[in-house]
């Protein structure tokens, strides 16, 4: 895709014409360093979008893990007014080089500095397309958490919100949340990022062994992050954060917002656990007011590696169960 359909606030990177989606930055400001987007353009050329869907990712918030499912929902769109752009988290995707690594205090890749990439990002699609475009957001695990905090903080000019997979109540509580957390804090995050440093001398064929159900690009995309010690730091100090301060769920937010909102859940995640009983209870009294889909028990909370079909499928029902097609 050529950056043609660009937004003026997007710098485009590297065109590549065999893909739907333009490979772009989000440049820095507000103190926060540029991050990686994916841009999906209006299929109808020279036309507005009528319906923007913003998705958030999860951790490791590398947003080419996402393209297949994105593409997919994007492929679905019949009315050409649909746009889709995706983000990656602070210091997480390798394809973009922070120019100043050494200065960034860690703190800088925690929930509250991600919260405000995503809406800074947020704001500018909102600033750009006006009242005319609606904007849904989806996020994926942690992601949804992120989404969460979007929707209490722009709650007038979101119209809707998917949870996948969500991350949003006691994460260090969960299973994964159990056996990972100390693996999480300091010193662990820097020593792993410099170990990983050793996955430079596996070749590609080797490294697929060790994951076997991934296709071919997935594999290029997490053997992409391994191979970058920031990324790998970033990741893991957000981690730490996560388990720190995703607890309690906020109810009187999903309460309240219950009419635009949308949950995919696993039939077993050790990400998310009794946390999904936890969230089912706060609609418990009029339980047709939000919409609910548990998911096949062969779609894990990866989804992203394997299923992005099935999941990009039932986004897109949503998109047009909810109006917004």
């Amino acid at each position: 895709m050529t950056d043609d359909s660009l937004p003026p606030f997007l710098e485009s990177l590297a065109p590549d014409s065999s893909v739907s989606y333009t490979n772009a930055l989000f440049p820095a400001s507000e103190g926060i360093p540029p991050v990686h987007v994916h841009w999906w353009p209006c299929k109808k050329v020279g036309v507005s979008p009528s319906i923007i869907l913003l998705f958030i990712p999860g951790n490791p918030g590398v947003i080419d893990f996402y393209h297949p499912f994105l593409t997919a929902i994007h492929d679905q769109d019949r009315s050409g007014t649909l746009a889709i752009l995706s983000h990656s988290h602070i210091g997480h995707d390798p394809t973009v080089k922070d120019l100043a690594p050494a200065h960034r205090v860690s703190s800088i890749y925690a929930l509250p500095f991600q919260i405000q990439n995503s809406l800074r990002i947020f704001d500018a699609l909102s600033t750009y397309f006006g009242v005319n475009t609606r904007i849904v957001i989806a996020g994926h695990s942690v992601g949804s958490w992120v989404a969460l905090q979007v929707l209490k903080l722009r709650s007038a000019a979101v119209s809707g919100v998917f949870f996948l997979f969500p991350t949003i109540t006691n994460i260090a509580r969960t299973p994964n949340g159990r056996l990972l957390s100390r693996l999480f804090r300091p010193p662990f995050p820097r020593i792993a990022s410099q170990v990983a440093r050793a996955l430079r001398l596996v070749p590609l064929t080797i490294f697929r062994r060790l994951f076997p159900h991934y296709p071919i690009p997935q594999a290029r995309v997490l053997l992409s992050f391994l191979l970058s010690p920031s990324s790998i730091f970033a990741a893991m100090t957000m981690a730490n954060d996560e388990m720190i301060s995703i607890r309690e769920l906020d109810v009187a937010t999903l309460d309240t917002y219950r009419h635009q909102i949308w949950f995919y859940f696993a039939e077993n995640d050790d990400w998310v656990d009794q946390g999904r009983e936890t969230i089912l209870q706060v609609f418990r009294a009029d339980p047709d007011t939000v919409k609910v889909v548990h998911g096949h028990c062969d779609i894990p909370h990866a989804f992203c590696i394997n299923h992005s079909e099935e999941l990009a499928a039932e986004c897109y029902k949503w998109l047009v169960s909810g109006g917004f097609m």
